[in-house]
């Protein structure tokens, strides 16, 4: 469900607080970024807005509410009802389908196919499954993030369903690599679905602002790298290997 307001919500938070929890809106105004127990707000009237606000927006705001300003509460139930984040991106590699599959299914070597990461651990396999610990190249304030993931691919689909095991800021995180043959080479696709903790520094709407804009750099990162190992491959195979290559089309070898 995602909520559209003719007003700012906070506005209606505090009226809620006004008109069910007993506020001061005059206390409210003169310190807006008060904590509600600094406005006064008892457990019997938190658990009065907390009904309120379930039932308005279906929304469940947890016990540690009253620590928070009218405006983080606001934007508290902004957050969880925006929906999940969602985003799908792709691109069209010139390479066969077996090498691009091969390449970015490779999880040991991804230091060498994207450029966000600085490590890679693989932690267990079982079959075509793997889980493994991915750590970032340091952040402008020098944190490294780190998580583990888990993906299953299947060769023969040609499909991979990965997930966050370790969530840290995302209450989820799951990604569909989709591959398919088309003229030209081989399309490569990301479909991500997610949610952000209440607690995350950017909400599902910001996430994926973020996740579209990276998908568009790596994505087009792996594209050159695969494209000059393909090209390299050609090369070593000698100009008949080659031009037979482009004769039969992507994906065929």
């Amino acid at each position: 469900m995602t909520v559209t307001h003719g007003r700012p919500l906070a506005a209606e938070i505090t009226d809620i607080l006004v008109a069910h929890c007993g506020l001061d809106a005059d206390a409210a105004a003169r310190a807006p970024a008060a904590s509600l127990e600094e406005l006064g707000m008892d457990s019997l009237a938190l658990l009065e807005l907390s009904a309120v606000v379930a039932d308005r927006w279906q929304v469940q705001i947890p016990e540690q509410t009253g620590q928070l300003s009218i405006p983080a509460v606001a934007e508290l139930v902004a957050r969880r009802t925006a929906g999940p984040g969602h985003t799908e991106n792709s691109v069209l590699i010139a390479a066969p389908l077996p090498l691009v599959w091969d390449v970015t299914n490779d999880v040991a070597r991804w230091t060498e196919l994207f450029t966000e990461y600085a490590r890679v651990e693989i932690l267990h396999r079982d079959g075509d499954t793997v889980r493994f610990r991915l750590t970032m190249h340091p952040d402008e304030n020098g944190i490294a993030w780190s998580w583990v993931s888990e993906r299953t691919a299947d060769p023969a689909t040609r499909q991979v369903r990965a997930q966050r095991v370790e969530t840290g800021p995302f209450e989820y995180m799951r990604i569909h690599w989709r591959y398919a043959e088309e003229p030209g080479g081989t399309r490569m696709t990301w479909v991500q679905d997610f949610a952000m903790k209440p607690t995350a520094p950017v909400d599902n709407a910001g996430m994926t602002e973020r996740i579209n804009a990276n998908s568009a750099v790596q994505l087009a990162v792996i594209k050159e790298r695969i494209e000059r190992l393909a090209r390299d491959g050609a090369a070593a195979r000698g100009p008949a290997a080659a031009g037979c290559g482009e004769a039969t089309g992507a994906g065929d070898e």
